[in-house]
């Protein structure tokens, strides 16, 4: 059995954070040191195929809460706070759903329940993670001499500094010179696996009763005003909070704001 790798900073109550789609642990330090010093132990996870965690042709939201719980038994948790950004929230919801014993809290950022599946009508969301994924698998940065190159070759298709940013730190200098941390192949086949979502007929009888913050960015179209019902369908005991001036990268784009409503969540008694 392979255990994620993470940065584990504080001690307290166990905090989780779950990175989003091509993203790291590292994304995440300069908030997670802000929580553990408000006593909480964060755990700052690689997920499989991602960072310095291990690589997997698998890769759905099944076997990525099996990961979580691997984790949470390997350094001896019992329960604890969970937080997903993205495809990170996603999986915060399907591993609240399977385990709603490990769960105390969960805080979902910017991430619907719904699929963003449909082969009649693609979403923009997964029409952009396809091209995405097509213009990294043509990258090859094994052939180039510097991340300047790399970033000058995203730059016709993604002309934002920040995107390019966040898509570059997956890209590692060794000796032999450049080449991609994560697993592109296999997350581009199962691309469809990370797009799904919840329907509202698997929670007639039976809902997910952990107290749960929904925060969406006012400027994203993740989480649309219409998955409102949805989501209090689901998760009865949820919260759901617009950040103003936040699109997708809420936690990045309005920072205090995030910490702020995050904290003020997880402190609440239940």
């Amino acid at each position: 059995m392979e255990i994620l790798h993470s940065k584990i900073l504080g001690k307290g109550q166990p905090f989780i954070i779950l990175h989003g789609f091509l993203g790291m642990s590292d994304n995440w330090k300069t908030l997670g040191s802000q929580y553990s010093e408000n006593g909480f132990e964060v755990h700052l996870i690689d997920q499989r195929n991602h960072g310095k965690s291990f690589h997997s042709d698998e890769f759905n939201y099944d076997v990525l809460s099996e990961d979580v719980i691997d984790y949470m038994n390997h350094h001896h948790m019992e329960s604890a706070y969970v937080m997903g950004h993205s495809m990170g929230g996603k999986l915060a919801m399907f591993f609240g759903s399977e385990y709603p014993e490990m769960a105390d809290r969960m805080v979902v950022a910017d991430m619907s329940p719904r699929s963003y599946n449909s082969l009649k009508a693609p979403s923009d969301n997964a029409t952009f993670h396809l091209n995405l994924m097509d213009t990294l698998l043509q990258l090859h940065p094994e052939n180039m001499e510097s991340f300047s190159e790399a970033d000058h070759a995203l730059a016709d298709d993604f002309p934002e500094k920040r995107l390019r940013g966040f898509l570059l730190k997956n890209i590692t200098k060794t000796e032999s010179g450049l080449e991609w941390k994560i697993n592109l192949e296999a997350l581009k086949n199962n691309l469809p696996e990370i797009m799904e979502g919840f329907y509202a007929d698997d929670f007639a009888e039976n809902k997910i009763k952990i107290p749960t913050l929904f925060l969406r960015g006012e400027k994203s179209g993740y989480i649309p005003l219409e998955d409102f019902k949805f989501i209090r369908y689901i998760f009865p005991y949820s919260e759901i909070i617009s950040i103003p001036d936040a699109g997708h990268w809420l936690h990045a784009e309005q920072p205090k704001l995030f910490i702020k409503n995050v904290r003020y969540f997880l402190n609440q008694k239940s």
